[in-house]
């Protein structure tokens, strides 16, 4: 089977499914291919800035109606259990991606975007357009975006240079019920690594950390690693013994790391976790999957339409905006893991914190986007 439509968008997360939307809200005849059926869990912080709430109304996407807990307040502790809060300035919202991938899945579908659930084998470019071989079918289009997450099997087709390099996180994510704090997102620091714990919808506890592999296979299984690790924060131990696990096991990603990735490749536009690896200490990486989205979909549009004149200043302009927007979020987000991965920047870090007490809402900004202009 072949078919053309006008873009073929490779993976249904965030980026993929916001992409989707847009593009098939303007009338563009759009294809998605995601290898996974919706609803799923995903590993992710499931917090997100409120920069991004004006674009996701005006491509008919009410938050509200997943009923999210509100969140304006941030909490870092350190591994040796000081602790210090702050307002977000923007504030955000928690929502899980088992609700919010499948409210934007069936927005998508109802706009009239075609979601195919295949794996993508191989991808060829020939005279200005695409050809996109899946386990089942063949697609052509003149229009690629990369939406396939943090790492792939289309990243060692494509030959990507990170793909080779070492990659030395482990993330571990899991949902619980217990008391915690509706208004409240926390970062806590541990020997090796650090955990995000916040609410989403339904009261429930999503907790999801980061941890050195190398630190991590001292140990037999998840269970004795956050005994013998994470516990040494005393935040952490007191809220996974007051929390009842509701998975029957930890959901996990393995081979996770940071490296800098490219926006363009083989003329695919990559958007999300493919374009840049978000880092979680950037802010919020499920805004900045789906701002980068925005981006590329106007692009997209303009070209479809003639107002960019060429594929190569299509790719200049995304590749630019993509800076413009992430450059020094992802920068930032860099710095800081460096710094909490050694206890001694770590404890600087929060000593100048508590002595200056406009230094972390600084940091704050340096790592959060402004609300997203329309």
């Amino acid at each position: 089977m072949e078919t053309n439509p006008d873009a073929i968008i490779i993976g249904g997360g965030l980026a993929g499914l916001t992409a989707a939307i847009h593009l098939s809200r303007e009338g563009l005849q759009v294809v998605l291919i995601e290898k996974s059926k919706y609803p799923r869990h995903k590993v992710c912080g499931e917090y997100v800035s409120n920069e991004i709430l004006p674009y996701l109304y005006s491509i008919g996407v009410d938050i509200l109606k997943m009923s999210p807990t509100q969140i304006n307040t941030l909490e870092f502790t350190t591994h040796n259990g000081k602790a210090i809060k702050t307002p977000l300035p923007l504030g955000g919202f928690g929502i899980s991606r088992y609700t919010l991938d499948n409210y934007l899945y069936q927005i998508a579908v109802s706009n009239g975007c075609t979601v195919i659930n295949d794996t993508v084998t191989a991808i060829s470019f020939v005279e200005n357009l695409f050809t996109i071989t899946t386990q089942n079918q063949a697609l052509k289009t003149k229009l690629v975006l990369g939406a396939y997450g943090k790492r792939s099997n289309i990243d060692q087709y494509l030959t990507r240079d990170f793909i080779n390099n070492p990659a030395p996180w482990l993330a571990i994510k899991a949902h619980y019920s217990g008391t915690y704090p509706n208004d409240m997102v926390s970062l806590h620091n541990f020997d090796g690594g650090y955990c995000g714990i916040s609410k989403v919808e339904n009261n429930i506890i999503n907790i999801c950390y980061l941890a050195n592999l190398k630190t991590f296979k001292k140990y037999k299984n998840i269970e004795e690693y956050q005994q013998n690790v994470l516990y040494q924060n005393k935040y952490i131990k007191s809220i996974f013994e007051n929390s009842t696990p509701l998975f029957e096991k930890p959901l996990t990603i393995s081979q996770v790391s940071f490296d800098k990735k490219k926006a363009v490749e083989h003329h695919i536009l990559m958007i999300g976790d493919t374009a840049g690896l978000i880092h979680p200490l950037c802010g919020n990486g499920m805004a900045m999957a789906i701002h980068s989205a925005k981006i590329a979909s106007e692009l997209v549009l303009d070209y479809h339409a003639g107002k960019i004149t060429s594929r190569q200043l299509l790719e200049k302009t995304y590749q630019e905006q993509w800076q413009r927007y992430f450059g020094k979020r992802l920068y930032m987000g860099r710095l800081l893991s460096q710094m909490l991965q050694h206890k001694t920047s770590t404890a600087l870090l929060f000593n100048i914190a508590t002595t200056f007490p406009l230094i972390l809402p600084w940091i704050i900004k340096q790592t959060h986007g402004k609300p997203i202009s329309l």
